[in-house]
């Protein structure tokens, strides 16, 4: 199996809503996008999906369970600790809730954590260690 991810797909109560806060994010949907069924955000080498969260659960034949702390975070990674300072503000303003306002990392960094509307976390982190491309790329040591 190749070393790659091509989509992330997060399970949500309700696409039109789901989409609508990623899109005060700044991000714009895709065309391929298919009403209130899926939507598609093209990001840097990958896409993230929004499903509907019971039909997502059904596909994968699993029974849907109550959201919570499910061991995964997404993680953004930003070229400044200034940029994730303005990033988490502007997730709050859309709708996100704060879980760790940023904050300097005991791995060095600086970091902080907020959920979506749906309870995925997303990390927001400068790394000083991982430096992003001109295009905003994470490449990891070999």
């Amino acid at each position: 199996m190749d070393q790659r991810m091509t989509i992330v797909t997060l399970g949500v109560a309700s696409v039109p809503a789901a989409r609508r806060f990623y899109e005060k994010l700044g991000w714009t949907a895709s065309s391929a996008s298919q009403g209130d069924d899926v939507a598609f955000f093209q990001l840097n080498g990958i896409a993230l999906s929004l499903f509907g969260r019971a039909a997502l659960a059904a596909d994968a034949a699993i029974a849907d369970s109550q959201p919570g702390f499910s061991g995964v975070t997404l993680a953004h990674n930003l070229d400044s600790p200034k940029a994730v300072d303005a990033a988490f503000a502007k997730a709050l303003a859309a709708g996100a809730t704060a879980l760790k306002k940023p904050e300097t990392a005991f791995w060095g960094g600086y970091s902080g954590y907020f959920s979506d509307p749906d309870g995925h976390i997303w990390e927001l982190a400068h790394n000083p260690f991982f430096p992003l491309d001109a295009d905003g790329n994470l490449a990891l040591p070999g």
